[in-house]
């Protein structure tokens, strides 16, 4: 990937002006190395206002973003729209030659995450994913334990816990429309900790079990689920996620031969944690996560470098591979194998 060396700031057009996207169009407002020069959103109201509190003036909005890409002189863009879209937005941006930074689910589909994956691995551009717990200290030293070290994960449990009641009582918003969403809970929240799993372990997933509480007869929008994934090492991970109940947690533990991480967050606040040894001590060499590193940070340091970012089309659809077996699998109510699902994306784990 080739680094870009200009000395001006990177142009970025955002589409998709929800409260994530307003986040994400903030941190490049704020930071003195990109200039947020154009938004796009379906909605006139939504468009307005996020152009008004980011200082975007009415020629640079657009409701087409098809219109904002062939438009304005952009270098990269930021992509904030539910997720049925994030494939069609994020191969026209690499169609233009742009940078692009996605909201994750990387795609709907496991053949279409698999095209981006392709096609950010051919291009000199910088494609980067939004999984934030990629920039997260307690996570990152996680990974050097295992993914990137010489230990081996056994053991693995995941949970997170969300409320979606109101989304399945009143059956309204993009969330539930599956053109829009792609599937419930999982694919939405769950997504986080299966990345999370994936990300820090390094491990090679082969067959996935899972039990899907489905919303609706077209078992597409899933309440909850239990997931048991089995690994080419002979670990085993258990994930669970619920968007019934009052509150958000989360919790990933992590077992190895000589002891285990534990990471713990509430809300959607700081995420922690700490080791325990093979005596059983507790001890905590983890601390929060460093809001100086936001994701617009990091993709930015991406386009300069020409260093990988750190959630890459890869890691993407890893996490995609893995939560729509688990979905397959609850519509059967049986095991399934990976590569017997998803053949051409059976090289992505090794």
């Amino acid at each position: 990937m080739e680094s870009q060396t200009e000395s001006s700031p990177v142009t970025v057009g955002l589409v998709g002006l929800g409260s994530l996207g307003r986040r994400l169009g903030r941190q490049f407002v704020e930071l003195p190395r990109s200039d947020l020069v154009a938004l796009s959103d379906v909605d006139g109201d939504s468009l307005a206002a996020a152009g008004r509190e980011l200082d975007v003036p009415e020629s640079a909005r657009y409701e087409s973003y098809e219109k904002m890409l062939d438009s304005e002189a952009l270098d990269a863009v930021a992509i904030a729209t539910p997720n049925g879209l994030h494939y069609e937005q994020t191969t026209a941006a690499l169609d233009r030659d742009l940078h692009v930074l996605c909201e994750k689910p990387l795609a709907t589909s496991v053949e279409d995450g698999y095209e981006v994956m392709q096609r950010s691995e051919s291009s000199d551009r910088t494609v980067m994913v939004g999984y934030q717990r990629h920039l997260n200290p307690a996570y990152v030293l996680a990974r050097k334990r295992w993914a990137l070290g010489d230990r081996e994960p056994r053991f693995v449990t995941g949970e997170i816990t969300h409320d979606w009641r109101s989304c399945y009582e009143e059956m309204d918003g993009w969330r539930m429309d599956p053109h829009l969403s792609g599937g419930g809970h999982l694919l939405n929240v769950g997504t986080h900790i299966v990345d999370a799993i994936l990300w820090t372990t390094g491990l090679s997933p082969t067959h996935v079990y899972a039990s899907v509480d489905f919303h609706d007869d077209e078992q597409v929008f899933d309440r909850q689920s239990s997931t048991t994934v089995e690994f080419e090492e002979d670990a085993v991970a258990n994930v669970s996620d619920t968007g019934v109940v009052a509150r958000t947690r989360e919790h990933v533990h992590v077992w190895d031969e000589e002891g285990a991480v534990y990471l713990e967050g509430r809300e959607w606040d700081d995420r922690t944690g700490y080791v325990i040894d093979a005596e059983g001590t507790e001890k905590s060499p983890y601390h929060g996560y460093d809001r100086r590193l936001s994701k617009g940070t990091a993709f930015l340091d991406a386009i300069e470098t020409g260093e990988v970012p750190p959630a890459t089309a890869r890691d993407g659809l890893k996490a995609l591979v893995v939560t729509m077996a688990a979905y397959e699998s609850g519509r059967r109510n049986e095991r399934v194998a990976l590569d017997e699902l998803y053949p051409a994306a059976a090289d992505i784990f090794e």
